[in-house]
């Protein structure tokens, strides 16, 4: 082996692989200089490394084989001893190495040089992501009314300077969720403007006396904090309109937004010409962003009060069409509920098809109450084409469409929302549930936390985000955050962390809780009184204590069928019933339920598959385990909301008795 080292050493085969290695590269350094001078394709390079790779190894057979001497290159075994230079050939070697390597590095020095150099000019010439120039939030109005009751006026005004600017498509316009973010005399109006997406910033205040108005704006430029122009307007309180009118169409010229004919109809309509009706009016929309049902019934009260003094006041029966539909969705979905709604979204649309009033109260009658989404969708596109920045419209088309299982294009539409409402957490936290819907775990929970960053702490938010945890069985992390919260009573992610105890088979502390809290909780509905019942009846079954279970599933079922006689036919109710009817062996009832269940819900492919997992579980528990677990293989297939995961079948104790069966664990494991 030392003889063969010496030799390769005398034949200078080190030395080939060495200048093959520094020429090689030297090649390089220049081709990666030339190759885009001349814009050679990208495989010229491509090619060339493959060739000096295959290369080398013939270099060194060459360095074995043969030897350079005064007359030639000849093969090695022909060259006596005495007469090779090979020794001398290699200093030469050496030193042309040398020379190459030194022409090498300072071909890479330049290279590293010209890039670093050409990425500090594009990094200094490169402009800030410039803001739409055609783009504006209003902040709130100050109201200077001496009576501090009349704040709402100066809300009012916001909010509609604020429909009327979002009618003109070529302005992006912040919804007022968003705006009502910041203090109408802020500070930093700069930042106020990157944080929305806007290049400008309406500000004014509102002081009312009887029935005069004086209302001051002035639109500014948000990057250097200049003020384009300024207006005071004195009115009467049956000019209001007017002045509306006029803001709008001034901020338009001012950032060049050029109107339709329908456009400028739109800035220009007069909802009504009866002066309090306004004024009960603008008290309703007020309040159109509070969470509070309490505030949800006010406006109600006041907008009915507005269509009492003017019954063709389009745009108050609209706000009764929109707020009556969510009390439908909420829980009340009774016949009687449902004709609120459709009367009010008839008026609305009767009264007013030309300005995006009556197209969309027609679209959330037919979406909340009908399951129609078909038609929701082309009424709420068409008032989405007559008020093209507003964000609550985009929204519900998303949502509509997520209805219709068409998850990407919801999702994509409920982005295009939170560009025209940034701070709307309730956007974010449904951009959130589709990715959950879809398992998109990780994309969830970023959702969630744009939301949390806008409410820190929000119960709500945080229950969403817990349960996501649990769906991936991380029953940790999820204790971690209900134990931040401490979710109360009847309130969102209540429900699902006494689930997650149940999951931990922890269903002492479950009932312990249940008990304890109910009994502190004053005035429950009877919705949530049936609901504990049943939970504590499912976790006693649960916990093999059938004798006990009894009374409260008994109970249950008594208060859901006097509910149901009532007219509620919500999914919440009937899905209930159906859990009761599976714990207490009902196959008859079961059959019944799970068909009602099912046949509400068929239309709606994203809610729908939920109602057939609670069927699917309603016959595991009577025993038809093969029916109960084809519908599950299905299941865990497409998207829906909440959709069920591998992981949850994996920690459910429900699913024990065929925990050990190839089929079911091949399901658990992610294989349907």
């Amino acid at each position: 082996m030392k003889s063969l080292f010496r030799e390769l050493k005398r034949r200078n085969v080190y030395r080939v692989a060495v200048a093959y290695a520094v020429v090689a590269w030297l090649l390089l350094q220049a081709l990666s200089i030339l190759l885009p001078a001349f814009e050679a394709p990208a495989w010229v390079l491509r090619v060339f490394i493959a060739a000096i790779t295959a290369g080398l190894p013939l270099a060194l057979v060459f360095a074995w084989a043969f030897e350079l001497t005064p007359q030639g290159i000849k093969r090695a075994d022909e060259v006596p001893a005495e007469q090779s230079i090979a020794h001398d050939t290699g200093r030469k070697l050496v030193a042309v190495v040398v020379v190459i390597a030194a022409i090498a590095a300072g071909l890479l020095v330049y290279q590293l040089t010209r890039s670093s150099g050409s990425m500090l000019n594009e990094s200094r010439s490169a402009p800030a992501t410039a803001l739409p120039e055609k783009s504006i939030a209003v902040l709130p109005f100050a109201s200077l009314s001496e009576d501090k009751a009349n704040s709402y006026f100066a809300d009012g005004i916001q909010d509609e300077i604020l429909t009327r600017l979002s009618k003109i498509g070529e302005l992006k316009v912040i919804s007022r969720t968003s705006t009502q973010q910041y203090q109408s005399k802020p500070g930093n109006l700069s930042e106020i403007a990157k944080q929305l997406g806007v290049a400008h910033i309406l500000e004014g205040n509102v002081q009312k006396a009887g029935e005069s108005v004086r209302v001051n704006v002035q639109l500014i430029k948000a990057e250097g904090d200049s003020h384009l122009w300024a207006e005071t307007y004195d009115r009467k309180l049956t000019d209001i309109f007017a002045v509306e009118s006029e803001v709008a169409q001034r901020i338009a010229d001012s950032l060049q937004a050029k109107l339709t004919g329908r456009e400028k109809a739109a800035i220009n309509y007069v909802g009504t010409k009866v002066p309090a009706a306004y004024d009960a009016y603008l008290r309703g929309i007020a309040l159109r962003n509070s969470q509070s049902r309490e505030d949800q019934n006010r406006l109600i009260a006041y907008c009915r009060e507005a269509v009492a003094l003017d019954p063709n006041y389009a745009a108050a029966w609209t706000d009764i069409a929109v707020a009556e539909g969510l009390r439908f969705i909420q829980g009340e979905q009774t016949d009687a509920q449902k004709a609120l709604v459709k009367e009010a979204a008839e008026n609305a649309l009767r009264l007013d098809p030309d300005h995006g009033y009556g197209h969309a109260a027609m679209g959330m009658y037919l979406y909340y109450c009908l399951q129609d989404y078909d038609n929701a969708l082309i009424e709420l596109q068409q008032a989405h084409e007559q008020a093209p920045s507003d964000a609550n419209t985009l929204l519900a088309v998303g949502l509509v469409k997520r209805r219709q299982g068409k998850l990407d294009e919801a999702i994509e539409l409920q982005l295009q929302a939170a560009q025209r409402d940034p701070l709307s957490q309730d956007i974010w936290v449904n951009i959130a549930w589709s990715y959950r819907g879809m398992r998109r775990f990780t994309d969830a929970r970023a959702m969630l936390d744009r939301g949390l960053s806008i409410a820190p702490q929000d119960p709500f938010i945080v229950a969403r985000k817990a349960e996501s945890y649990i769906a991936e069985g991380d029953l940790e992390m999820a204790a971690r955050l209900y134990d931040e919260v401490k979710p109360h009573f009847d309130s969102e992610g209540y429900g699902d962390q006494i689930g997650m105890l149940a999951l931990q088979r922890r269903y002492d502390d479950a009932i312990a809780k249940v008990t304890s809290d109910f009994e502190q909780t004053q005035s429950p509905s009877p919705m949530a009184v049936a609901h504990v019942h049943l939970a504590l009846g499912k976790l006693h079954v649960t916990a093999g204590r059938s004798a006990e279970a009894q009374a409260f599933l008994l109970q249950a079922e008594a208060e859901l069928s006097a509910i149901k006689k009532q007219g509620n036919r919500s999914p919440d109710c009937l899905a209930a019933l159906l859990a009761v009817h599976a714990l207490l062996g009902r196959r008859e009832e079961v059959e019944r339920d799970a068909a009602e269940h099912i046949g509400q819900l068929a239309k709606d492919r994203w809610a729908g598959p939920r109602a057939e997992e609670d069927a699917a579980r309603a016959y595991f528990i009577v025993g038809d385990h093969d029916r109960a677990l084809s519908m599950i293989e299905r299941l865990l297939v497409g998207p829906s909301a909440d959709a069920l995961t591998p992981a949850l079948l994996r920690i459910d104790p429900m699913w024990d008795p065929v925990r050990n069966e190839p089929r079911f664990q091949k399901m658990a494991n992610g294989n349907p």
